[in-house]
């Protein structure tokens, strides 16, 4: 069982990451890549305050997750809507109604355990496969043609000064950015605690939403990768610590000694102490959209979390 406390100091040592590359453009990656480590990375070099809030956050996360009763959550059932801001070059980028439309369905069916791989969680860990209980709504779509390349990480997609889109109304509403990141980055997510004029997920138009199994976006064309990003905005980890053996403060995940990749053969066991049989199915790894089919109930508490009052989202919360 890993400890989920969290000191400000780790805190600073979790998000140690890749360099960013803003520079490539990458019509396919041969395997996923989020950048939401490097983009928080970035943010805690550039706001040192960023760091003192976000432990506060873990520490109002610890607090909830050992005294459940005292910060349950406002309506107990949480409905969040979406902002799709579009930023195309062409016809190929300027995503339909009903692929948008795609995303939300994948994501109410990913976070409300209506998936239907959901059935293919391991007997091992059936007994913490989760429901997470969050719905998504669209609200609206922004769209607006762009002559850039590419955006890459540093969010300049998220701001109408640098040819982007200003983010709407970010204390209630999660906002979507869709356009071509680059560097073979299939998206990135903001964690709870950061600025509200950044605060979303980005998307690169190749996995957004449900495409063929043909398509150019295959193994990432189930929309899976807003499932992981919105895990982020959430305040999930990935579930390896983005660190060899590392913590990603969820109990009830197996320590998983790296990112897997593919679809691996079940059971997959780990190189980390006692070598636990590794929960490669979970959205919070790097698998393909196939492989990956659930959350657990630990990580239901931590997104729980954050809804309550005094959490960093409680402004979703509200009907």
């Amino acid at each position: 069982m890993k400890k989920t406390c969290l000191s400000l100091a780790i805190i600073m040592a979790l998000f140690s990451c890749q360099k960013e590359d803003d520079s490539q453009i990458t019509p396919k990656v041969s395997k996923r890549a989020c950048a939401s480590q490097e983009v928080l990375e970035r943010q805690l070099k550039e706001n040192p305050e960023l760091a003192v809030k976000m432990s506060q956050i873990e520490e109002f996360t610890e607090n909830a997750l050992r005294n459940p009763n005292q910060y349950r959550l406002v309506n107990g059932k949480i409905e969040i809507p979406v902002v799709v801001n579009v930023l195309y070059r062409n016809a190929a980028g300027n995503l339909s109604q009903a692929q948008i439309q795609s995303q939300i369905d994948v994501l109410n069916k990913d976070f409300n355990a209506q998936n239907t791989d959901y059935n293919q969680v391991p007997a091992l860990f059936s007994g913490v496969k989760a429901n997470v209980g969050i719905s998504f709504v669209l609200d609206q779509v922004i769209r607006k043609a762009t002559t850039k390349t590419s955006w890459g990480t540093r969010d300049a997609i998220k701001k109408s000064k640098q040819g982007g889109l200003d983010p709407t109304s970010p204390s209630t509403k999660l906002n979507f950015w869709v356009g071509t990141i680059g560097g073979g980055i299939l998206g990135y997510a903001q964690f709870p605690g950061g600025s509200s004029a950044t605060d979303g997920v980005v998307i690169d138009p190749l996995y957004f939403g449900v495409y063929s199994n043909s398509s150019s976006s295959y193994p990432y064309n189930l929309g899976r990768t807003a499932t992981h990003e919105v895990g982020h905005w959430l305040n999930l980890r990935h579930i390896w610590g983005d660190a060899t053996c590392g913590n990603d403060l969820v109990s009830d995940t197996p320590s998983h000694n790296a990112p897997n990749y593919g679809v691996p053969t079940y059971p997959h066991y780990s190189t980390c102490s006692g070598a636990p049989v590794e929960m490669t199915m979970n959205y919070m790894d790097y698998t393909d959209d196939r492989g990956m089919y659930m959350f657990s109930a630990g990580q239901k508490a931590r997104m729980d979390a954050i809804f309550a009052s005094g959490g960093a989202r409680f402004s979703f919360a509200q009907p």
